[in-house]
């Protein structure tokens, strides 16, 4: 197994003009297909996968979120005063980190984990499900507040994918009802609520860190890339050819996996070339983006899972990782959970 390693044939200025011709600049999830669509995904993905019991289990996580979202409890929305004054001072209207977590995001966790049950009977996760479910409120506020800050310390890492999928759930909800009530075409007096923020590099929705990037196709924005949000689903443009850490156009590479023979490594599920890792030199990090044009069935949190062998062959050549993925995370091994849960 080997990386193979291409360079950019387009000059930053070239890239530029293109980012011009007219690229929505941002794309909401929508409530039947997200988190339906990652399901589906996943269950391709996990077909022969060296992951494939835990790829399942995030797909059944999304099924459960699917659900979820078609019939959510009252949830507290921002109101146009709050939405306007993030607008002025260039900052997401949706801020996850310190964010004041509406209670109902218990409810949300507890009923996805009720419908998971019969599927985790008997299994380490079943296990995690049912401590989540007889924990107290502190313990999940608390490890809800320390995931969507991306504090490690103390987060319990095998809860963590549940808890995530149902923050998830909310924020996409929070969203879709915000821009029915806010947005173009709802006959709201003020302007979108969703736009351009100061950061580029985070979510304009709720200031999240992606997890990969993809490049589209279709009417609209044939061949553009967007970062898409980890938290919210959101996707952004940002220009081809430009790190998403540092914003550098130069020293970016674009590596992908293959055996010795030059076929692609089963282990990355995806088609030939729909998964690459973009690495910068100027400042060492990288971010995964997948090509619609490769295969058109791409996600991107469900084809980040499935090359976590890509990471781990970039992480061996001193590139650190700039996005984020809930339903995997890596931290402290000695942080164990707080005490108080169940």
């Amino acid at each position: 197994m080997t990386l193979t390693q291409t360079t950019r044939l387009l000059s930053p200025e070239e890239i530029a003009v293109r980012a011009g011709e007219q690229a929505p600049f941002i794309r909401l999830p929508a409530r039947a297909s997200v988190f339906a669509d990652r399901a589906l995904r996943l269950r391709q993905l996990a077909a022969g996968h060296a992951m494939r019991d835990f790829l399942v289990f995030v797909a059944d996580l999304a099924d459960a979120q699917h659900r979820q979202l078609q019939q959510l409890p009252s949830m507290q929305m921002p109101t146009s005063a709050a939405l306007q004054a993030a607008a002025r001072a260039g900052l997401a209207p949706l801020q996850a980190e310190g964010a004041a977590l509406d209670p109902a995001w218990r409810a949300v966790l507890l009923q996805m984990l009720d419908r998971l049950q019969p599927r985790l009977a008997g299994s380490a996760a079943g296990a995690v499900a049912l401590r989540l479910m007889n924990a107290d409120a502190a313990f999940l506020d608390a490890q809800a507040e320390r995931l969507l800050s991306g504090v490690m310390l103390g987060l319990d890492l095998a809860a963590a994918p549940m808890i995530a999928a149902a923050l998830q759930v909310c924020w996409v909800h929070t969203l879709i009802e915000v821009d029915a009530r806010f947005g173009a075409g709802s006959g709201a007096e003020h302007a979108a609520p969703f736009g351009r923020i100061d950061d580029p590099l985070v979510c304009p929705c709720c200031a999240s860190r992606p997890t990969a990037s993809i490049t589209r196709v279709g009417a609209d924005d044939s061949g553009f890339r967007y970062l898409h949000c980890a938290l919210c689903a959101t996707q952004w443009h940002m220009v081809r050819i430009k790190c998403t850490h540092c914003q550098s156009t130069k020293g970016v590479h674009y590596q992908s996996l293959q055996a010795l023979g030059g076929h692609a490594v089963p282990a990355t599920a995806a088609r030939p070339g729909a998964v690459q890792a973009e690495t910068c030199d100027e400042c060492g990090h990288y971010l995964k983006i997948v090509h619609m044009e490769k295969d058109i069935e791409v996600e991107p949190v469900a084809d980040d899972l499935a090359s976590l062998t890509l990471d781990l062959l970039i992480s061996e050549a001193g590139m650190a990782r700039h996005g984020v993925n809930l339903m995997l995370l890596f931290g402290d091994p000695e942080a164990g959970p707080d005490p108080g849960a169940g």
